[in-house]
């Protein structure tokens, strides 16, 4: 009997209640015109009770490709259901497709090329949204290699990318079953840093994220707590995989802007007194631990407002801004210095019993270069005195920072 050779790729579908959508995410998998003996599929029933599992065995009965089913007692979450699938595959890449999700019909056939064309050991396909927005700044332009520091990867952290199996398995990675949200995102960073380079199919739509008409996608459940967890536990893998400096307060963005400060944002004007405090006790450490001056002046001066008073634990002038921001009102412009600085005046600017610094309301460049006025070229000098001031007056004296 001939051997069966090595499939390129085993796609995961992690399942629990994903009818009707889990019809067309296998169909998706049916259309791949990667040639069936390439690839496998490995499909994980999470304790379904909707008609998931049967219609699992019905795809594998039929299927051009292998498929291996497994059903099993619900487990809680996506975590565990990919790491089953992951155990099991024997590809050169693992692909993890939520069931409520498609791929685009030559999806998997274009990130195998590009990975095995590159040498790369994470591809990421392009994704657009069915009723979802999906991530939108990483897909200028396909890039045969990158990595997670010059580009915007950062800010798709998501499962649903093609992984070198012998990345994850050299470094025993798996999914985090204790994180109820975010799991993905710990995941997906640690193998970023890990990549011998990342490459990005830009012009080709590989992905489709599919909104759910009855809410029940996982990204949109759980209490605030689980949010500051998973801050937390990214923020935690960055600190311990990159040294201090640059590299590092460039990461650190991503947790801050995407999980941590809409926790301050229009659901904080919502939230009773109560809950409100919990979010700044939870989020007291975090700032403590990794809010720096260089990672401060990455963000635009309505973001860095806003977690700057959180980490000096002012809540209370947090609502004025948050109306502010929310209204999409336009901050005036204060220019000084013949033009070289430019304040952005939201709310608390200038105001003595708010006492928020200047620097919070100093616009970079790339927000100055908006306004009429703004001499770039000889902003360079104030600006790295300005730095120098910014490091004395943050409250987390102690956390070492880059030099300007």
């Amino acid at each position: 009997m001939t051997a069966v050779a090595q499939p390129d790729v085993t796609v995961i579908i992690g399942a629990y209640e994903a009818m009707p959508y889990l019809v067309e995410c296998l169909a998706s998998v049916e259309r791949q015109t990667l040639d069936p003996a390439r690839m496998e599929v490995i499909a994980v029933d999470d304790g379904s009770a909707d008609g998931t599992g049967e219609c699992l065995e019905e795809f594998a009965a039929r299927a051009a490709m292998p498929v291996t089913v497994i059903r099993q007692e619900n487990s809680g979450g996506p975590s565990g259901p990919r790491n089953v699938g992951l155990a099991k595959a024997t590809g050169r890449y693992v692909f993890f497709l939520d069931a409520d999700d498609r791929l685009g019909d030559e999806a998997l056939e274009r990130m195998v090329a590009m990975a095995d064309k590159n040498g790369t050991d994470v591809v990421l396909g392009k994704v657009e949204g069915i009723n979802r927005k999906p991530p939108t700044s990483m897909w200028g332009k396909t890039l045969d290699r990158t990595d997670v520091f010059s580009s915007n990867i950062k800010f798709t952290l998501s499962a649903q990318k093609l992984f070198r199996r012998a990345l994850l398995e050299r470094h025993g990675m798996r999914f985090d079953e204790s994180l109820w949200t975010g799991e993905d995102a710990l995941f997906t960073m640690e193998a970023y840093l890990r990549a011998d380079g990342v490459s990005v199919v830009a012009d080709y739509p590989c992905y489709y994220l599919v909104g759910r008409e009855d809410g029940k996608h996982v990204t949109k459940s759980g209490s605030y707590t689980l949010r500051f967890d998973s801050a937390r536990a990214l923020m935690n893998l960055i600190a311990d995989m990159v040294p201090a400096g640059p590299r590092r307060d460039t990461l650190m963005v991503r947790p801050f802007l995407v999980t941590l400060l809409p926790q301050f944002g229009p659901k904080f004007l919502k939230d009773d007194e109560r809950i409100r405090q919990h979010k700044m006790e939870l989020a007291g450490p975090l700032m403590a631990a990794h809010w720096n001056p260089e990672v401060a002046r990455r963000l635009r001066v309505h973001e860095r407002l806003r977690l700057h008073l959180v980490a000096v634990r002012r809540p209370e002038l947090l609502p004025e801004v948050i109306e502010f921001v929310r209204a999409k009102k336009q901050a005036d412009a204060v220019l000084e210095k013949r033009g070289t600085r430019v304040y952005l005046a939201y709310p608390h600017f200038r105001s003595k019993p708010a006492d928020v610094p200047d620097w919070v309301y100093l616009a970079e460049p790339r927000e100055a270069r908006a306004v009429e006025g703004y001499r770039e070229d000889a902003a360079g000098t104030f600006m790295r005195r300005a730095l120098r001031k910014v490091r004395r007056s943050l409250p987390t004296r102690g956390v070492k920072t880059a030099a300007a």
